[in-house]
């Protein structure tokens, strides 16, 4: 067997390290200019070429893929770290939905360049085929470990079939949430991110457990839930 390529190996790392440098520096440029940024508002902010991005992105679409890969990774470096202090499923799942909307609010226009269609490709943001199904499908798989943990500790049983909808039904409602609340205005009908990631819980958490004794038929009927019509 010959013997590892030393030039191969450093122009692979040469590259790495440029398509790292190129990824901060649009971050940085999306976060200034805003998510309608254009590949040479952004290659202009890097000191560059559009060609440049090109070829170590493809195309806006690409450009917007990488940066989306990097939020999810980030975030995921925070849930992991919330997890660890999670007393609960709640708990759990609280700490994710407060990560979602702690990394929209840092950078509404980061979180809206990842998350909006490529314009000049015209790919929809939430297509199977698309640009960001992956985005969405790392962070669905985030809210559906508490969900899993949630039914197997007070059942023993797997998740059911219909509940297996959950995690990406959720992200649809903590998207739509949190965009709305980016939308608001400062002031006091805008809720704070804590509060209003403790509203999307119990929207999510305490729905979902009523739901769970119709199928699992484990656990008494939630105090809350409306007496049924003995006449």
């Amino acid at each position: 067997m010959s013997p590892p390529d030393g030039r191969s190996s450093r122009w692979s790392q040469h590259r790495q390290d440029r398509r790292a440098a190129l990824l901060k520096t649009a971050r940085r440029a999306v976060h200034r200019l805003g998510p309608g940024a254009s590949m040479e508002d952004i290659a202009t902010a890097a000191e560059t070429s559009k060609s440049v991005f090109y070829r170590y992105f493809g195309d806006k679409a690409g450009l917007q893929q990488a940066m989306g890969e990097e939020v999810v990774a980030r975030m995921q470096e925070q849930l992991l770290a919330a997890a660890r202090q999670a007393r609960s499923p709640r708990d759990g799942l609280r700490a994710m939905v407060a990560a979602y909307l702690h990394m929209a609010a840092s950078s509404p226009n980061v979180y809206m360049f990842v998350t909006q269609a490529a314009a000049d490709t015209g790919t929809p943001a939430l297509d199977t085929s698309g640009t960001l199904s992956s985005f969405f499908d790392a962070i669905s798989a985030m809210l559906a470990s508490p969900m899993k943990a949630f039914l197997a500790e007070d059942s023993g049983a797997g998740m059911p079939p219909s509940l297996a909808l959950w995690p990406r039904s959720a992200i649809g409602m903590v998207r739509a949430a949190g965009e709305q609340w980016l939308a608001l205005p400062e002031g006091p009908q805008r809720p704070t991110e804590e509060d209003l990631a403790e509203a999307i819980t119990g929207w999510l958490f305490d729905g979902i457990a009523l739901s769970v004794p119709q199928h699992l038929g484990t656990r008494d009927a939630s105090p809350t839930r409306p007496p049924k019509d003995e006449s």
